[in-house]
């Protein structure tokens, strides 16, 4: 299982390889903010988009695919039964929900799956390809509400390109620090240092605002859907107890479980109307 839990590299490592052979233009696409209603959260996408839309989802499916080989070989595929359909249960209620904020989830392939593995562990690629772990649903005892709260979680960064941007900023920083180097005459070491810098500069920091972001809207996906999204700060105690200490919040690409609880907690005055609504609309 170390092994399939191995193959989980950063899609942006693939996708800035695949770029090599490929002619594109880096055109600096401004991107315009998610339309906004007078209920839910605000949000934008990214706005530093250099790698295609196309590029990424393709990355993303040649990945998604070898993993479900590798589970598969492993036998840890889609097991237990159980916890596939309860998955798939909740995943369906909550896909509809992403139009809002991104007219082209309607079109995505879509597919959810479960690994049989003890890792606390799930994520939703480019394009639609969610994978939760047993780990997660069993080691912190979810219920649907709280499986809702992570899994919209994960949608989001599907929803609001997050892989796309990230392969764009890993792009755009790779050829900024070959460039610096080469000009300063740096050495090795001192390419790697000044590498170093940037991640905890820029890398982190971006990080830790598109988990922010995908926090807020997969409050409103669980709640449009259905679920109580007040489960997302239970789901976030449980994580702080589930895994100990963490490093300096500026250090960490994650918000510190404190910090992420208090927005949440925030942010519910907005999303609560939306699940009293779904709620009613379920009960008739």
């Amino acid at each position: 299982m170390d092994s399939l839990l191995r193959s989980l590299r950063p899609v942006v490592r693939c996708a800035v390889s695949s770029l090599a052979g490929v002619g594109l233009a880096l055109v600096l696409a401004v991107r315009p903010a998610v339309a906004q209603e007078a209920a839910g959260v605000q949000v934008r996408k990214p706005r530093l988009m250099l790698v295609p839309e196309a590029t990424v989802n393709q990355t993303s499916a040649q990945q998604y695919a070898q993993l479900m080989k590798q589970a598969a070989a492993k036998g840890v595929l889609n097991r237990p039964p159980e916890a596939v359909e309860r998955l798939r249960a909740v995943a369906a209620r909550l896909i509809p929900q992403g139009s809002r904020f991104s007219a082209e989830a309607k079109g995505w392939r879509w597919e959810v799956n479960v690994i049989d593995a003890n890792s606390v562990n799930a994520f939703c690629m480019p394009g639609g390809k969610i994978v939760v772990f047993t780990g997660l649903m069993n080691r912190l005892r979810l219920n649907d509400d709280e499986l809702a709260a992570i899994v919209g979680h994960e949608i989001a960064h599907a929803l609001l390109e997050h892989g796309r941007a990230r392969m764009s900023q890993a792009l755009l920083q790779s050829v900024g620090i070959n460039f610096a180097a080469a000009y300063f005459g740096l050495s090795g070491i001192g390419a790697s240092a000044l590498a170093q810098a940037a991640e905890v500069a820029i890398t982190l920091p971006y990080s830790r605002g598109h988990e922010t972001d995908a926090d807020l809207v997969g409050l409103e996906l669980a709640a449009r859907a259905g679920y109580d999204p007040r489960a997302a700060v239970e789901v976030w105690r449980k994580m702080a107890a589930l895994g100990g200490g963490q490093p300096p919040q500026f250090l960490s690409t994650h918000p510190g479980h404190e910090t992420r609880m208090r927005a949440i907690e925030e942010a519910l005055p907005r999303v609560m109307p939306l699940y009293e609504a779904a709620r009613r609309t379920r009960i008739q």
